[in-house]
């Protein structure tokens, strides 16, 4: 039998995506040993009745001890708390990844509080479902999704190439790219949408009840899809928004002239406007189907497809 990659994995952070690699590598023997950390007590009982990890702590510098990688999945406000705390108890040689969907303040909070010697390959599966917690995750979550690696300068290249085998090892197509670009492209392809989703849906809530009944009873398909995106994580989306705020501005303030553009062709019975921007977008659709990022389908869930640029973090 071979080797493990991995002798101690530490996964902090048990939601979504954290439960979800915990699985993973215990189905494809990707780790010897995996320690868990969660800060809430119930998650913390529940992982261990679903035999996620071979241990739970409260602490993440006692489930650093000793690992040779440790994961961070965690909601990205809290990754400078948490690194800090985890420093002093680091193993020369460990490498400390991520898979929060902003990189730029992952590498400003994380990358200072490591000592001299531990290795940090920041990353960002893009994949998820609109549920979170320890029971919402599953072993083939990042099978055909897409990872993007965003290596600082400088970054030692054995430790990436293990990262990037990891994660390839989980099903996943891997990318590397420069952590600002990410942000910029995540901020369309993710960050806007359920900023958009939240804001659809937070109009509907304000109707009066009456009118607020009659959208949740009738509601169609793309009501539908704006409601599953806006029952994600709110901590994790507030963090999220507060971390790349400038990319989500720059993008938001597009969003808004061309929105403004499309009210105006509304108005004046501009159809041809119109339909040359629905031929437009409908290549888009196209094209995200060739590349077979079309959705990821929630096991529990079959007929109900889930957004595939959900991250947990």
């Amino acid at each position: 039998m071979s080797r493990a990659p991995f002798h101690r994995v530490a996964v902090l952070g048990i939601g979504l995506i954290g439960s979800s690699l915990a699985r993973v590598m215990r189905t494809r023997g990707l780790a010897e040993e995996i320690i868990g950390f969660d800060g809430a007590e119930a998650v913390r009982e529940r992982s261990v009745a679903l035999g996620l990890c071979d241990r739970l702590t409260d602490s993440p510098a006692d489930a650093v001890a000793g690992a040779d990688l440790v994961m961070l999945c965690l909601p990205v406000g809290a990754n400078a708390t948490v690194a800090e705390a985890m420093a002093p108890r680091l193993a020369p040689g460990c490498i400390v990844s991520d898979v929060g969907s902003v990189k730029l303040s992952v590498i400003r909070d994380v990358g200072p509080c490591l000592p001299e010697g531990v290795h940090f390959v920041p990353g960002h599966p893009i994949a998820g479902t609109e549920h979170s917690g320890p029971d919402a995750g599953f072993a083939d979550l990042f099978e055909n999704r897409y990872v993007i690696l965003t290596p600082p300068p400088g970054s030692d290249g054995e430790a990436v190439a293990r990262v990037k085998s990891l994660w390839e090892d989980c099903g996943a197509m891997v990318e590397s790219m420069d952590a600002a670009h990410h942000d910029k492209v995540l901020a369309v392809t993710s960050h806007l949408p359920h900023l958009i989703a939240y804001t659809i849906v937070g109009t509907a809530f304000d109707l009066e009840a009456s009118e607020r009944q009659e959208v949740i009873r009738y509601s169609a398909g793309g009501f539908r899809d704006f409601t599953r995106i806006a029952g994600s994580d709110p901590v994790m989306w507030r963090d999220v928004f507060l971390n790349n705020r400038e990319a989500v501005l720059e993008m938001l303030q597009r969003f808004s002239e061309d929105l403004t553009a499309l009210q105006r062709a509304i108005r004046w019975g501009e159809g041809d406007t119109l339909e040359d921007l629905f031929r437009r977008t409908r290549e888009i659709r196209r094209g995200v189907i060739e590349m077979r990022q079309a959705g990821t389908f929630d096991a529990r869930e079959p007929d109900n497809p889930a957004p595939e640029d959900e991250p947990s973090q």
